[in-house]
């Protein structure tokens, strides 16, 4: 199974070669359009190779993405935290209430009885 993760990866990492090389001329990406730009005064403009300007896309939508995913369950893990805050004072009330049917009697006793 680990051999097929490798040649997955490897077949990825041929394919994105191969895109970056096919995509390498430069591109001029602005921050406003022209006329708004001149206008505001805010005339940036930065020149990159195209395949950053997909891969970036790329990773920016993936980001996106995954913060939506982490705020959109947000519910559902606090809700689990919850139940696991719960959980834990049951088991610590059953230690205490069991400690209290065992007090007084003999040891070897109450182990007994835990034990059935």
């Amino acid at each position: 199974m680990r051999y097929i993760k490798y040649a997955l990866l490897a077949v990825i990492a041929v394919i994105l070669v191969c895109v970056s090389l096919a995509n390498r001329e430069s591109v001029q990406l602005e921050l406003l359009p022209t006329d708004l730009a001149q206008l505001l005064g805010m005339d940036y403009a930065i020149t990159l190779p195209w395949f950053v300007v997909i891969f970036g896309g790329v990773a920016i939508g993936l980001l996106i993405g995954f913060l939506w995913e982490w705020i959109r369950e947000h519910k559902q893990r606090a809700e689990a935290a919850a139940q696991r805050r719960e959980m834990d004072r049951m088991r610590r009330e059953i230690k205490r209430l069991k400690a209290d049917k065992h007090e007084g009697k003999d040891d070897v006793l109450a182990l007994l009885d835990e034990a059935s």
